[in-house]
């Protein structure tokens, strides 16, 4: 199977840079898996649509402020200016760094740039006075290295105070203070995320309690999303990709709710390519049962992946050629995705994290 069967033509101008005054103001597009066909709706109609019967897992992790800023140590930019003038942030020492997941106390993995140009052994300083300082301790592709950080009394009160909201690449903008709100679910928990579950953005407190309202049940479960959302796929074959592991998390409650509405033949409505990942992982670990407890979700699912548990699924609008759109595609078909997406483009519907959604039963 070729990546590029998972093409489709998307203008820049429906790409969505900025979230929507109201989060429950987006547009829906209601996907019929089985038959194909799809209609335009609002997610203000997600709650009619549900079953009384239905269970909804959503994903509770927090994203953190996980993009950082600093220099390069020992650097001074008149030493090296005279070998390449042009680059002038180089010259001044500055680095980005993303930190994508914490593998030991005080120690991350990373996403650095310039990466080809930082190597094992250097250090990096973070914050006007130096507040934070990390050594390169391994050294990976594609800009990946591994930080070291000088232990300090809070890390993650520091990374609060110092980082930023780390939007997509695709958001042509910086975070801004309302990001930190706005890029997060009304039911954030778990701190641990770089990118958030962006299918649950659209929820407010009221739509949840309009859910429960109808009888429905809704369960957590904790994933947080790491640094394969932002790799792209390289391959030119989709069985050829590797996604990096996530760490998960699921309660006690939530896997017996899961169990029950299975038992019961329930209909379980994940909300987010996350939850689907997370309970299908610990389905396949199950043999169809879930399991509570913690763990590293390492499933890649494409076209010709057998669901145990996902009944339906709420999902933002995904990039051409990603792995989020080959998920989607497994689950509804990929011919059924593509004549979507291509109506929701048609339609003029926002794409992407801050963009609309689209509603698979």
């Amino acid at each position: 199977m070729l990546v590029s069967d998972f093409d489709f033509y998307l203008p820049e101008e429906l790409i969505a840079q900025a979230p929507l005054p109201r989060r429950d103001a987006s547009r829906m597009l209601h996907l019929d898996r089985h038959s194909g066909a799809f209609a335009d709706r609002g997610f203000s109609d997600f709650t009619a649509l549900l079953r009384s019967d239905d269970l909804v897992v959503v994903n509770n992790s927090r994203v953190f402020p996980a993009r950082l800023f600093g220099r390069r140590a020992g650097l001074k930019a008149q030493e090296v200016s005279r070998h390449n003038p042009a680059a002038k942030e180089f010259l001044q020492g500055r680095v980005e760094v993303l930190l994508t997941r914490q593998s030991a106390e005080f120690e991350w993995q990373a996403l650095v740039k310039p990466g080809r140009k930082i190597g094992v052994g250097e250090r990096l300083w973070f914050g006007d006075h130096k507040e934070l300082e990390a050594e390169v301790m391994e050294s990976g592709s594609f800009g990946e290295r591994t930080l070291r950080f000088a232990p300090v009394p809070d890390f993650f009160a520091m990374v609060e105070k110092l980082g930023h909201i780390p939007l997509p690449p695709y958001i042509s903008r910086e975070d801004s203070g309302a990001d930190r709100e706005r890029y997060q679910t009304v039911y954030a928990q778990t701190r641990g995320s770089v990118a958030a579950p962006t299918a649950g953005l659209h929820f407010t407190p009221e739509v949840l309690e309009g859910i429960r309202r109808r009888g429905v049940q809704i369960a957590e479960v904790t994933l947080h999303v790491g640094l394969g959302t932002f790799q792209p796929v390289r391959s030119e074959k989709v069985e050829d990709h590797k996604l990096h592991r996530e760490p998960f998390s699921i309660s006690e409650a939530t896997a017996s709710l899961i169990n029950q509405a299975l038992d019961n033949q329930r209909r379980v409505v994940a909300v987010g390519t996350t939850t689907v990942r997370t309970l299908e992982y610990a389905a396949g670990v199950g043999r169809g049962r879930i399991e509570p407890g913690r763990g590293e979700a390492e499933i890649f699912i494409y076209p010709g992946f057998q669901f145990q548990v996902t009944g339906a699924l709420l999902t933002n609008f995904h990039l051409p050629q990603s792995t989020l759109l080959m998920l989607v595609s497994a689950f509804a078909g990929r011919a059924n995705v593509l004549r979507a997406y291509e109506h929701a483009v048609r339609q003029q519907y926002r794409f992407f994290s801050y963009g609309d959604c689209m509603l698979v039963e």
